[in-house]
C-alpha cells in the first residue's frame, strides 16, 4: 500500500538535517587514520570459467588497515570496449545490500559485460544471510560473517559504529578500483541498492571528484523519520535497541547523525541516479527523497509507484547502463 506521503509532497519534502557540528572533522579524522595504512591493493587473477570476462580476487586495506575482499571483473580484451580510452576503462564500484557478501563472480557481470572495469567490494561480518561473504568484521570478534543484524553494532558511540568501518571501506574501495593499471582514475562511479545505495551516498558526499553516483532505494538516510514509521528491518532493529535501552535514544541518534545519507547527499557533487519505490516499507519513499531533494550535485529519480524494495529491477538496470554510458563518454 502507499502508507507514505504523497508523490506530490514526496518530491518537496526537504526536512532540516540533523548533523553534529564535528561531522567535517570526524570523517576527515576517520579517513586520515585509514589512509595511515597502505592500501596495498592486490588482484590475482582467477579463472572463473568465463571466456569473455577476467576475473581477480582483489584484497585491500580498509578500516584501520584491516583486509578486505572483493572481485575486480572487466572485458577479457580492453579494445573490445567503446569506453576504451588510452588502454584505460572507467569502472563501476559496487556496494552489496544489507546481510549479502561478494558471492562468487559469475553474480557480477553486468557491468563488465557493457564494457565497464568492475570492483564488488565485500562487506565486513555480513554476507550470511542470502549472498555469501569472506570478509571479517575483527571489531566485532567474530572470525566470520554473522546473520543480522548489524544496525545496532556499537551504536553507542560514533567511533564504534559498525558504519563508521564500512563507510570507510567503502571510501578505501574506490581507492584501490583507481590503483588498477586497467582503470581511468578519473572515470569512477559507485553503484548499489539498499545498503549499497547509502555506501553509494557515503561515497559521493566523501570522495569529491567521482563520475557518476547510482543509488537506489538507499538505506541509512534520514534515520529518525524510519525509525518512526516503518516496523520493517534493519532499521526496526534500532527500535527494538531504543525499546529495551530506553535512557540511550538521544545518544543513539546522535550516532546515527554522522552516517545519514542526507549528510552525506548535501556534500556531493557528481551527477546521480536516484530510485525509488513508492511501496517499499524497508527504506521508506520519504527518507529516499529526503536525501534526493538535499543532493547537492546534478541529480535525477526514477520513481516506481506500485513497488516495494524490489525496486526496478531489470528496467531500473537498464536505465543505468544508459546514464553509465554517457558519463563514460563524457
Amino acid at each position: 500500500m502507499l502508507f507514505d506521503l504523497p508523490l506530490e509532497e514526496l518530491r518537496t519534502y526537504k526536512p532540516d538535517r540533523e548533523e553534529p557540528s564535528d561531522f567535517d572533522s570526524f570523517w576527515a579524522e576517520t579517513l586520515a587514520d585509514a589512509r595511515s595504512h597502505a592500501l596495498e591493493p592486490r588482484f590475482e587473477p582467477v579463472d572463473a570459467g568465463l571466456a569473455t570476462i577476467d576475473v581477480a580476487d582483489v584484497t585491500f586495506a580498509g578500516f584501520g588497515g584491516q583486509p578486505i575482499k572483493g572481485w575486480f571483473l572487466a572485458p577479457h580484451e580492453v579494445d573490445a570496449s567503446p569506453f576504451e580510452r588510452n588502454g584505460r576503462l572507467p569502472c563501476v564500484v559496487e556496494y552489496i545490500g544489507y546481510g549479502g557478501g561478494r558471492g562468487r563472480p559469475i553474480d557480477w557481470l553486468l557491468p563488465p559485460s557493457a564494457g565497464y572495469a568492475h570492483l564488488v567490494m565485500d562487506v565486513r561480518g555480513q554476507g550470511s544471510t542470502w549472498r555469501s561473504g569472506d570478509t571479517p568484521d575483527p571489531e566485532s570478534g567474530a572470525a566470520t560473517g554473522q546473520f543480522p543484524g548489524y544496525a545496532t553494532r556499537g551504536i553507542a558511540d560514533p567511533e564504534t559504529y559498525y558504519y563508521r568501518r564500512l563507510m570507510t571501506d567503502a571510501v578505501r574501495a574506490v581507492e584501490a578500483a583507481r590503483a588498477h593499471p586497467l582503470v581511468d582514475p578519473t572515470r569512477i562511479a559507485v553503484n548499489g541498492g539498499s545498503q549499497g545505495g547509502g555506501l553509494a551516498l557515503a561515497a559521493a558526499g566523501l570522495v569529491p571528484d567521482l563520475m557518476l553516483t547510482l543509488a537506489d532505494v538507499p538505506f541509512m538516510c534520514h534515520w529518525r523519520r524510519a525509525m518512526e514509521i516503518t516496523d520493517g528491518d534493519p532499521y526496526h532493529e534500532i527500535v527494538g535497541y531504543c525499546k529495551v535501552h530506553r535512557d540511550q535514544t538521544d545518544r543513539v541518534l546522535r550516532t546515527l547523525s554522522y552516517f545519514d545519507g542526507v549528510n552525506f547527499a548535501a556534500r556531493a557533487g557528481s551527477p546521480a541516479l536516484f530510485s525509488v519505490a513508492l511501496m517499499d516499507t524497508t527504506c521508506p519513499p520519504s527518507t529516499v527523497f529526503a536525501a534526493y531533494n538535499h543532493y547537492a550535485g546534478p541529480k535525477e529519480i526514477e520513481v516506481y509507484p506500485f513497488n516495494g524494495h524490489e525496486n526496478g529491477e531489470s528496467i531500473q538496470s537498464e536505465l543505468k547502463l544508459r546514464r553509465l554510458a554517457a558519463a563514460a563518454r563524457g
